[in-house]
């Protein structure tokens, strides 16, 4: 990231990457999914349903549900064989062409990832902990810009939401790769507030909400992830960083092995924390809020 995220043109506009209508497996159709992020305030959606031949390889088309203060990116969640652990692969592709060609005959998810990356998308592991994907995965797809920090879905229905694990394994074994948090909202939950959407989003910095500008803020690491807490500003000068953010707990740094930074205490919104133990490598952020949510930036490297 460096705190590009920060100096970067433009403004913040908060957008979820992953969630799903009945153009695949989820519950509601891609007009009321739509409506219901704008009615939460959302700038923008992409809707990424499963790529697939059981649902006829969609790559949704939501233009129809933008406005003036709404916009859609069209992508979708990408599958082929296998993983390490002989999964289907999920990749998540934000920003593809909506005639992108279906799965080759024999399409290894490497090939996929590849294709998808050509295709001009930003390309995202999701939910690594969901069905705990290795290294060696990661590996075969090194064209990914992030990864799924958070997958609010994956939490609630299986405790396995997180990815933040995966994220430093990747970035200690020397990977330059970015984080993101999402919803994968299959509105199963429609008597219960919709409990698999709204929970995990980014924030991303964009002279203008428009799909190709965003879609080149996220490849530029212009952009944050949260949980609900907001990062308001990040400096890094003279061997410090200094982070202003929305009232916190606590404040960290983390890097490489157990290395962190931290201050503690009850509604502190800024910190400025020494950057010594994470030199020769990488470090990130992250704010807690009294009721436990994040916020996580995109690694920057010292």
């Amino acid at each position: 990231m460096s705190a590009n995220a920060f100096s970067a043109p433009g403004r913040f506009y908060k957008g979820n990457l992953h969630t799903h209508s009945t153009r695949s497996d989820g519950l509601l159709d891609p007009e009321e999914v739509c409506k219901r992020y704008r009615e939460r305030g959302y700038d923008f959606l992409c809707l990424s349903d499963h790529f697939l031949p059981a649902y006829d390889y969609p790559v949704v088309d939501t233009s129809a549900y933008r406005t003036n203060s709404f916009t859609t990116i069209p992508g979708a969640e990408c599958h082929a064989l296998a993983t390490e652990g002989g999964e289907h692969w999920h990749i998540l592709a934000v920003g593809l062409p909506l005639d992108f060609e279906p799965n080759r005959q024999d399409e290894t998810g490497s090939k996929l990832a590849q294709r998808c990356l050509d295709a001009g998308a930003f390309v995202v592991i999701p939910h690594p902990e969901w069905y705990a994907l290795t290294l060696g995965d990661a590996q075969s797809i090194p064209g990914a810009h992030a990864v799924e920090v958070y997958n609010h879905t994956s939490q609630v229905r299986q405790a396995r939401g997180g990815g933040a694990y995966y994220l430093d394994a990747l970035l200690t074994a020397g990977r330059h790769i970015n984080a993101t948090a999402a919803d994968d909202a299959h509105w199963f939950y429609e008597g219960d507030r919709n409990r698999d959407a709204f929970g995990g989003w980014v924030m991303v910095k964009s002279e203008r909400n428009e799909p190709e500008e965003l879609v080149e803020a996220l490849k530029a690491g212009h952009y944050y992830s949260t949980q609900g807490p907001s990062i308001e500003n990040i400096v890094v000068a003279d061997g410090t960083v200094a982070i202003e953010c929305s009232e916190a707990i606590q404040i960290m740094v983390v890097g490489r092995g157990s290395k962190n930074e931290a201050i503690s205490g009850g509604g502190i919104t800024s910190a400025r924390l020494p950057l010594k133990k994470f030199e020769g490598s990488w470090c990130r952020v992250m704010v807690m809020s009294e009721d436990g949510k994040l916020a996580w930036s995109n690694p920057f490297y010292c």
